[in-house]
């Protein structure tokens, strides 16, 4: 086992069932020193006193993946608004805290993914000191073993920056959702590898990715001083693409840990495309990735192919999911994404 700190970020929006199911699934792991920070990105839910129900043991959570746990409740919370956390530094006596312990801070605004898991991360280095941070998302339900797994990999390759798990679909629990990524230089996109196959061991050992998913990254934190935090540009999609080609320019690795196990409530049609709010940040973010990162010929490609289907993508979006929604929200994202 073993002694390196890692803080859990889970970031929180209008979805405590979720959030709930998957904190049970952290608390049953084997793996002693880590910490959960929740940030909650200004819900208007009930998810702030349901997440303190729960940790009172006042729910009880039904889930395929595990037992109930009686006897870890309660869970110690420490609550923080933004700016509480930002002057609470160097406070924590862990000496005085029990090993169930729960960190919450309550942001005044949803700041998207990528600021949202910073704040998470800033806490955590000013007050917990941890050798790695894992950012995961909180639709997920981790295998009992995930965490170490991931760090030993960390621990035994110095080269190796960011680490991802076998990622399963929630309702087809051997079918992959993602083991790694590849970037489509030309038409700007990720590129799942694994995605919808079967589990028959064929991703059975360790592979180095352009990324893996920000769903479950765990990241040390040496490279987050080297290379920052997320860009919070992005708000959101893309962001994790970027920190890993951030940290491959300082020769960090970003790799998959094959006995890593984590289950992810994500659809098989639609996923961000189907969503205003995704089409808008996936549209726009295409620009904002492939202006910072592409070589000439690879953007010159994307201009042309994005002017070509500039009419087919929206209406085809539209009709398919029937919202024409749809399509105005791709032009206001295209209109975002040349002009940022």
């Amino acid at each position: 086992m073993h002694n390196s700190r890692v803080s859990i970020i889970i970031l929180n929006w209008n979805g405590w069932k979720d959030t709930i199911e998957c904190l049970e699934s952290l608390y049953q792991i084997n793996y002693s020193n880590f910490d959960v920070i929740v940030v909650d990105n200004d819900s208007h839910d009930e998810s702030l006193e349901k997440i303190r129900n729960y940790a009172s043991g006042n729910i009880n959570i039904k889930s395929e993946f595990f037992e109930y746990n009686y006897s870890n409740k309660p869970i110690k919370i420490l609550e923080y608004t933004r700016n509480e956390y930002e002057n609470s530094k160097g406070e924590i006596n862990f000496f005085k805290l029990p090993s169930k312990r729960l960190f919450l801070i309550k942001n005044d605004a949803n700041y998207g993914f990528a600021e949202g898991n910073n704040i998470g991360i800033r806490y955590a280095f000013n007050d917990l000191n941890p050798n790695y941070i894992l950012l995961l998302n909180n639709d997920t339900v981790v295998d009992k073993d995930f965490l170490e797994e991931l760090v030993n990999i960390g621990e035994k390759n110095t080269d190796i920056g960011i680490i991802g798990p076998k990622i399963y679909y929630y309702d087809e629990q051997n079918t992959i959702w993602c083991v790694g990524g590849k970037i489509d230089w030309k038409f700007a996109r990720g590129l799942h590898v694994g995605i919808n196959e079967v589990d028959n061991g064929q991703y059975n050992e360790m592979r180095e990715f352009d990324y893996v998913s920000g769903s479950a990254l765990l990241i040390k934190r040496e490279v987050v001083d080297g290379i920052g935090l997320l860009d919070k540009q992005f708000f959101l999609y893309f962001e994790e693409s970027d920190w890993a080609l951030r940290a491959s320019q300082k020769e960090y690795r970003s790799v998959y840990a094959p006995e890593a196990k984590v289950w992810h409530k994500v659809s098989k049609s639609g996923g961000g495309l189907s969503k205003e709010t995704g089409l808008y940040y996936i549209t726009r973010n295409r620009w904002l990735f492939m202006k910072k990162w592409a070589n000439s010929k690879d953007y010159s490609f994307f201009v042309i192919y994005q002017i070509i289907s500039a009419i087919i993508i929206p209406s085809f979006l539209s009709i398919y999911y029937r919202n024409w929604k749809l399509f105005r929200v791709y032009y206001s994202g295209l209109k975002a994404g040349i002009f940022i």
